[in-house]
Order: structure tokens, then C-alpha cells, then sequence
């Protein structure tokens, strides 16, 4: 804010019975406001880093700043603002970044350098922080600072949006005279707190609460007012090696009014933890397709009514492999079967007793896969090599890519779907690995999940026959297995055994609420839906 404003709060404060704190204002604190590629009010250093305005991925408003950096000398990547504060008064300085690569991290200015961003977190928003309090009537610096970190190739994206508090008077909110619930992290750091960082998210996966950037053997309180609703708490350990006990006695617990929500201390590279506040018990509404989404495929039939739908579903908007971690913790929760908030597993899940074992949600890869129960992973259950390995967007598109237990996806390989006559291998759910059974007239080896999940699998693979009906064409020959199931043609794409045996599996196990809430938060992710679980009948209607 300006010097002039600056008065005029001092002014103000003078004359109130009760002296309000007089907020610092950050000058276009959302980057809406540019001049070509230099956002109003703001100041870079050197020529570390290169800035220009985002469209595309967004906090909040219009548009964001994207920040190039291209330097691993610290000193040329600051971006920074003057900012006027009032001795005695605390302000609580925050931005959201985007990492797309995690080469590079932010770190937060305000008058000195706070905390840093967790570079692992990619293709999502994550927010810094930190609380200031003014020693004297003074200007200080604000704003970001990008290191290196390793994997760092000499040139790396971050996207930086929504620094509070702004000159339009949005601030962060705070649990002061919070009208919902107020949660609180109790947080003890072992030797190395700066590898220490959390966040929480919202069932739809987006932060709304996150810190970082800790000293070590300290003890913290952080405060968060979130509303009523389902969040997953994760703590993030850089080194990998959890905040107790080899180098310290670091511990956690988050509380909501006497009620503990999570608590740890020993684990490896992350821990995240679900649950909810208010009574669970409020209504939602069920998911459902826009309106007008298949308006254009009135009166169509057959493969034209099959490339129709191409037109309506392609060209979805893909986020990248790796944001399918948080797509998972926010939409592949056990909420059908326990109900007990874990990931739900296609290659384990027993619906009708309980699971061998559990998985809470990850952030990243983990486990070995040597044994079952190990940990899960991503699982294309139409294998990436029949496309030609990580192409996009096929490789992160969550319509076809389930979470599953990694030794089970293993045993998978890129094996056609299939139902098996005599199995060599069986997991703890009933899912087997063997050689064909004679009925489905193919002669191989063959993974069958179980029923509860067949029809799941088939609409998944009916989606990925339409979605890329303009180069599914061309894979057939891409592996053994690949020319097993596809037929080398747009239309109908799969062998006629093939076809057979998904049309049954359709038929029999009719959508579940399970894919109508997993279609929605898929669409909610990328863009796009799934036809056959919208309308189950198009699969007859084509093949």
C-alpha cells in the first residue's frame, strides 16, 4: 500500500476506543493486473527467473503468474514487492504455487526468508505462510524466492497466484471468531525441521490449510478454520525417514474441539490421514451429467452414435501422471464397502467380509511390490504398452487407471482381462492369473478380477474405444497382447471374443455408486466423462 494509505490507518487507529490492526495490502497480490509479461507491482531480480500471464492454470481469478525459472543461483530468482507495516501489529503473509516438475521450490519472503514449498506436491496448488509481526513503523520486502533441489534441468515452470493479503482486502481466514470448526496442529520437529511439511486437503483434493519451513527440536501450533466436511491430513518428511526416532522425537496431533483427528510420529516419506468434521450427515447431490452433455447424440445409433461421443469426450484437459496421487485421495475412498475412508483396491477389496489388509492415501510412489499388502499403486488396466508406454494423454487418464494393490498389478503384467480355467495365482480377494477358460474362445493367459468389479473394467475399456477411436487403430500391433484383444479397426476395435465377454460383464454387474461418484470427481479432474456409466444402454446401442 502507499504511504498515504499508510497514514490514514494510523489516523484510523488513533481515533477507535478498541485500535484495530491496520492490514498490509499487497498490490495485485492475484496477478490479474499486467503490463506484457511484468504483473503490475511487482519486481524481479537479475534474470533468474522469466514471468508472463497464465490462463490456463488458475488459483483464483483470471489469471496467475507463471515463473520460469532457469538459474540455480538463488540470488537471480526473487520476486518481491514493498510492503508498509505498523510496529506491534501481525500479519499473516500467504501465496499459492504449482509445481509441475519438482526440481524447484519456493520459499516465502516476508522481511527474511520463511518457509518452503514441498517440490514432491506437483500439478496442484499448495499454500505457504507465515505470521509477521512488525517490530516498528517500516517497509518490508514480500514475496518468493525459487530454489534448486535436485532434478532440477537448468529450466522449470512454477505457478505462483493469490497472495494475501491483498489490496482488494481478502485476507486469509483465520480461527479467530471462526464460525466453523476450528482445527489445530500440534507439532513437535525432530533435528531436521526443515524437511518437515503438511497440508490439508477437501474431498476435492484442493489444500486448504498447509505449513512448512520449521527449525528443528521446536514445538508449533497451527490453526485452520474449515468448514463441515471430509478432509485427509499428510505429513511430508523430505528425507524420507518420518520425524521419529533416529534423529529426534518429532511427533503431530491434530484436534478439533477435544476430539483428535490424527496423530503420529513414525513413518517414511508421508502419512495422510482422512476425517471429518460435522455430523457426516449432511445431504449431497448425487452426481449427474451436465445438462445437454449427449444432447448431439439423439437419434444416432451404432458407430456413428460411438464417434459421436469421440467428438463430446475428447480433447480433455490431462493433468499429468503424477497429479493422479490426489486424484486418488479424493476420489478412491472405501465409503461402499467398510466405509472406513481407505483407498479402495479392485485387485483386493472383498465386498462382503473384511480386507486382508488397508491402504491410507499416499502422495507418491512407494513399497517394493514384493509381497501383497505391500503398498498400491496405478494401475492401467488398459497396460500403457499396448499404447505405446507414457504417451499422454492416454498414460494419465483416470478413466482407465484404478488404484491397486502393486504386487497384484504385478502378477497383472499386461495380461488381456480374461476368465480364467485354471488359475496360478489367486489374490486375497479372489482375483486370479491363469490360463483361459474355453468359454470366452481365447487360448492364453488371462487376469479376471472379480464380479463386483467386471462390469467396472468393461466400461473402461468401452470408454478407451471411443475416446481414442482416432488412433486405437493403430495399437493393435504394439505388443502380443495388444493384438489379442484390439482388431486393428475405429469401430469396433476389439476382437469379437473380446467384445463377447466385455458386453456380459457389462450386463451383469449394472454401474454401482462407486462409478457414478468416481465418473463425476473424473470429470471434476480432466474434463471429460465416461458414456457408459452416464448411459449404460450406449454399449448395446454400438456393439
Amino acid at each position: 500500500m502507499s504511504h498515504g494509505t499508510y497514514k490514514k490507518c494510523i489516523l484510523a487507529s488513533a481515533v477507535l476506543s478498541a485500535a484495530l490492526p491496520c492490514l498490509a495490502a499487497i498490490d495485485n497480490g492475484d496477478f490479474e493486473n499486467w503490463a506484457g509479461n511484468t504483473p503490475n507491482n511487482w519486481s524481479t531480480i537479475d534474470s533468474g527467473i522469466v514471468l508472463s500471464p497464465s490462463s490456463s492454470i488458475v488459483n483464483s481469478g483470471s489469471l496467475a503468474a507463471k515463473v520460469e525459472v532457469n538459474t540455480a543461483s538463488q540470488s537471480s530468482t526473487d520476486l518481491l514487492q514493498q510492503v508498509d507495516v505498523e510496529t506491534g501489529q501481525s500479519y499473516q503473509f500467504s501465496s499459492w504455487v504449482y509445481h509441475t516438475e519438482g526440481g524447484v521450490k519456493a520459499r516465502l519472503i516476508a522481511d527474511g526468508y520463511q518457509g518452503y514449498s514441498n517440490p514432491a506436491l506437483l500439478n496442484q496448488w499448495q499454500q505457504l505462510s507465515y505470521t509477521y509481526t512488525a517490530s516498528s513503523n517500516t517497509t518490508i520486502s514480500v514475496g518468493l524466492r525459487f530454489y534448486d533441489v535436485s532434478g532440477f534441468d537448468g529450466s522449470e515452470t512454477v505457478y505462483v497466484d493469490s497472495f494475501m493479503p491483498n489490496s482488494a482486502g481478502n485476507t486469509q481466514p483465520t480461527p479467530d471468531g471462526c464460525a466453523d470448526n476450528t482445527v489445530s496442529l500440534a507439532l513437535t520437529t525432530d533435528n531436521y525441521g526443515e524437511e518437515t511439511s503438511w497440508q490439508i486437503t477437501n474431498a476435492q483434493g484442493t489444500p486448504v490449510a498447509s505449513g512448512g519451513g520449521y527449525s528443528g527440536n521446536n514445538s508449533y501450533t497451527e490453526q485452520a478454520c474449515l468448514v463441515d466436511g471430509d478432509y485427509t491430513f499428510s505429513i511430508f518428511d523430505s528425507y524420507g525417514d518420518g520425524i521419529c526416532c533416529s534423529f529426534g522425537n518429532g511427533s503431530y496431533a491434530l484436534t478439533s474441539a477435544q476430539t483428535q483427528l490424527a496423530s503420529g510420529s513414525s513413518f517414511q516419506s508421508s502419512e495422510a490421514t482422512p476425517f471429518t468434521l460435522g455430523d457426516g450427515n449432511n445431504p449431497e447431490t448425487p452426481p449427474t451429467e451436465p445438462s445437454g452433455y449427449y444432447v448431439t447424440t439423439q437419434g444416432l445409433t451404432g458407430y456413428a452414435l460411438k464417434s459421436e461421443l469421440y467428438n463430446i469426450i475428447k480433447d480433455h484437459n490431462s493433468q499429468g501422471y503424477s497429479a493422479i496421487w490426489s486424484f486418488y485421495d479424493s476420489a478412491s475412498r472405501d465409503k461402499y464397502f467398510e466405509n472406513d475412508n481407505s483407498i479402495l483396491d479392485r485387485y483386493a477389496e472383498n465386498p462382503t467380509a473384511q480386507d486382508s489388509y488397508n491402504y491410507v492415501a499416499v502422495a507418491d510412489q512407494c513399497g517394493t511390490y514384493r509381497s501383497e499388502g505391500d503398498c498400491y499403486n496405478r494401475e492401467h488396466s488398459f497396460p500403457k504398452s499396448w499404447f505405446g508406454g507414457t504417451n499422454e494423454p492416454m498414460n494419465s487418464d483416470v478413466h482407465h487407471i484404478f488404484a491397486t494393490d502393486g504386487y497384484v498389478n504385478s502378477k497383472r503384467s499386461n495380461y488381456p482381462f480374461g476368465e480364467v480355467g485354471s488359475a496360478s495365482y489367486t489374490s486375497s480377494n479372489g482375483s486370479k492369473l491363469g490360463s483361459a477358460a474355453s468359454s470366452i474362445n481365447y487360448s492364453g493367459t488371462v487376469f479376471e478380477p472379480i464380479d463386483e468389479f467386471k462390469g467396472d473394467f468393461a466400461r473402461a475399456y468401452f470408454y478407451m474405444a471411443t475416446r481414442y477411436e482416432n488412433v486405437i487403430g493403430s495399437w493393435q500391433n504394439n505388443t502380443t497382447y495388444s493384438n489379442a484383444v484390439l482388431n486393428g479397426t475405429s469401430n469396433q476395435v476389439f476382437e469379437n471374443w473380446v467384445v463377447t465377454m466385455l458386453v456380459n460383464w457389462h450386463n451383469d454387474d449394472p454401474v454401482s455408486q462407486l462409478e457414478l461418484d468416481r465418473n463425476q470427481a473424473a470429470y471434476e479432474h480432466q474434463g471429460n466423462r465416461n458414456p457408459y456409466i452416464d448411459h449404460p444402454e450406449f454399449v448395446e446401442m454400438i456393439w
